[in-house]
Order: structure tokens, then sequence, then C-alpha cells
């Protein structure tokens, strides 16, 4: 650690110079002595899957904040491609069609553990592995099971979200009607009032007018109340849903 801190100072990629690197080193050798002999340092592996390093270190370094800034850039570091091109050749010969994301990350997990162990004739047959493989059929079956019903959920959310979306429509096109009514109830009304106040032909005109508006006024009622029908029947349909 002292010899990538004083890098660092050198190539002044470390703000604060020497005085940075010395509150950087300090803390690393106290938290070796303190949290890095914990349980969790002791039981933890890369290759499980179940946590990054990253995160794993950022957790373990909480209350060292300067340490895990300096660890962070050194994650970040690249070490080459010959690592990332072999692993890009490891994802070719285990890839197969529609192979799932999931079952990508798994098939490598299992070729580094291979590679680390020695072979496959080298992997340990511990009762935690004997156990994992006489479940895995039963498993995977509840796998299966939960992402189906996920989709299904998934269906009936979009359907519901469709109704829904259906029932508004209709709303307010019941809105747009019912202020269409009122106009014309008060455009057939008004030409009433006027045709009262004459006579002749310009009464027989208003008259004539008044009276078509009440007609289309009430074949607009009528269209209101089929359209409160289906809308009572989108809720019914809706209330189910839930």
């Amino acid at each position: 650690m002292k010899a990538l801190v004083m890098k660092f100072v050198q190539d002044k990629k470390l703000s604060g110079g020497v005085t940075s690197g010395d509150k950087i080193a300090q803390p690393f050798q106290k938290f070796l002595f303190n949290e890095a002999r914990g349980e969790e340092f002791m039981v933890f592996s890369a290759l499980d899957g179940t946590l990054r390093v990253d995160s794993f270190l950022h957790k373990a370094m909480n209350g060292y904040a300067e340490l895990w800034s300096f660890v962070e850039k050194l994650l970040l570091l690249s070490h080459g491609q010959a690592t990332v091109e072999r692993g890009f050749s490891i994802n070719k010969e285990v890839e197969m069609c529609n192979m799932n994301e999931d079952t990508v990350v798994s098939q490598r997990l299992i070729c580094d553990y291979v590679r680390m162990c020695g072979g496959v004739v080298k992997v340990p047959l511990t009762k935690e592995l004997l156990n994992e493989c006489a479940t895995s059929r039963n498993r995977y079956r509840i796998f299966l099971e939960d992402e189906r019903k996920k989709k299904e959920k998934a269906k009936q959310m979009n359907k519901r979200k469709g109704a829904e979306n259906e029932l508004e429509q209709l709303r307010k096109k019941r809105t747009t009607i019912l202020t269409v009514c009122d106009t014309l109830e008060k455009e057939a009304d008004s030409l009433a009032e006027k045709a009262e106040n004459t006579a002749g032909t310009k009464m027989a005109e208003l008259i004539t007018k008044s009276n078509s508006m009440r007609k289309r006024c009430k074949d607009k009622r009528g269209e209101l109340m089929d359209l409160d029908h289906e809308i009572e029947k989108r809720v019914a349909e809706l209330r189910y849903m839930s």
C-alpha cells in the first residue's frame, strides 16, 4: 500500500501530497489489524456472485473515507486487456441460442471456479455443493413458476391499465357530449324566446331552428344514456379485475 501511495504522490495523482499519503497508509494499517480480521473477510469470495468486490470493500471501509477514496481509484485502474479478451472467448464457448443473461453469468462463475481449482477433477465435492446439485431441479421449477406468475401479473396489469385508459376516454367523451347538450338546449331556448317577439316568416324560421336544436339535443341525450351504460359496464369490469 505504501508503494502505491508513493507512486500516486510522485505522479501528482493524489491531492495533498505526502500528507494525504500518510492519511491513507496509517488508516490502512489500522484497517488490516481490525476490520480485515473479521469473519466477513474470511468467508468472502468474489466467485460466488452474491456481492461485488467494490460493494464489499465500500461497506467494510465505512468510517475510512480517505482510504476508501484511494481504494476506489485503485479498483478503477486498468490491468490490461488480456483478461477481458479471455473472458470474451469463454463467453463465446458457453453461450447458446436464446440464453438468458443470468444463465451466462452463472456459466461464467462455474468456469472461473473450475479454472481456479485447477480443472474439473480437482473441484472439491463438498456437502454444500452436492446439496445444491440435488435441489437444483426443484429450484429451477420454482423459478419457472415465479417467472410465469410475474408474466401473468404483468399481463393483468397491462389489461387493467388499458381498461382504465378506455374508461378515462369514455368519461371525457361524456363530459364533451354533456357540454354540447347544454349548449344546444340554451341556444334552442334563446331562439324560442326570440320567436315569441317576432311574427310571420321570421318567427317560423326561428321556431324551426329551435326545434332542430332540441332534436339534436334529444339525440345527444340518448347517446349520453348509452355512454353511461357503457361506463357502468367498464367500471364493473375494473372492479372484477381488482
